[in-house]
């Protein structure tokens, strides 16, 4: 693997278990890799690695198109050469590591409890782009809100980016009011994503938001005086970039 900069993309919700027949964010993801056969490895673990994920992730990721694999936590079975042995060589080797939605507080606690959480550090260390979204989104933070098992609540995340996030800003207004709160209570500055909308972070600032359809945005939101601020983001819509993109 060529040496490249860490990089996150952080999805608010998207990409294709969310966005059947738009792969925008995907396919953004997967040009970050300059690789002409990403090998991409799929992480069902907030999910309890449900089997019905699993095909859908190997559906979109064909192997027309690049090299897919999976890695379940839950149960015996490994995709793509995966296997328990060599599973951190595995994992290390890979151009995309992309992480699916579900329940964050399991996701942490599995991959705590199997040494991922060291791994993919080193994953991102070392050059794979790290994606996914909702709770594949929010891993990656120091904090963030997750409203999965309930109402929404704050949780500490990976802290490989070192600021608080929050997802689905459009569509669950109580998760949005909550982060508000959490950031006026003291939650470290941070940012929020609607659906469809990435966040793509190199190293660990923020290079840009992109979005898979028009008019969803990201958002910056801080304290600031005692008042917690939502300073909305230039966010490029990538549906306006693909033409330009296919007529490169």
């Amino acid at each position: 693997m060529s040496a490249r900069a860490p990089q996150i993309v952080a999805f608010g919700g998207g990409g294709f278990s969310m966005e059947a027949g738009n792969p925008l964010l995907d396919d953004y993801v997967l040009s970050l890799t300059s690789a002409e056969r990403p090998r991409v490895c799929f992480l069902p673990t907030a999910s309890g690695d449900a089997d019905h994920y699993v095909v859908r992730f190997y559906r979109a990721f064909s192997a027309a198109r690049c090299e897919p694999s999976h890695v379940s936590l839950f149960r015996r079975d490994r995709g793509g050469g995966a296997v328990e042995d060599d599973l951190e060589a595995h994992l290390l080797s890979r151009d995309v590591i992309y992480v699916g939605g579900g329940s964050v507080l399991s996701l942490l606690g599995a991959w705590r409890a199997h040494g991922l959480d060291r791994v993919l550090a080193a994953a991102w260390r070392n050059g794979t782009v790290l994606c996914g979204l909702s709770a594949g989104s929010l891993c990656w933070f120091s904090e963030a809100v997750t409203a999965f098992h309930g109402p929404p609540q704050r949780v500490d995340g990976l802290g490989l980016l070192p600021y608080s996030n929050c997802v689905h800003y459009d569509g669950e207004p109580s998760r949005r009011e909550e982060y508000r709160r959490f950031i006026a209570e003291g939650m470290c500055a941070g940012y929020a994503a609607d659906d469809g909308v990435g966040l793509h972070f190199v190293g660990t600032e923020l290079a840009c938001a992109v979005a898979s359809r028009p008019g969803r945005r990201a958002w910056r939101v801080e304290a600031c005086d005692g008042q917690v601020t939502e300073t909305p983001l230039e966010t490029m819509d990538l549906g306006a970039r693909a033409p330009a993109l296919a007529a490169a």
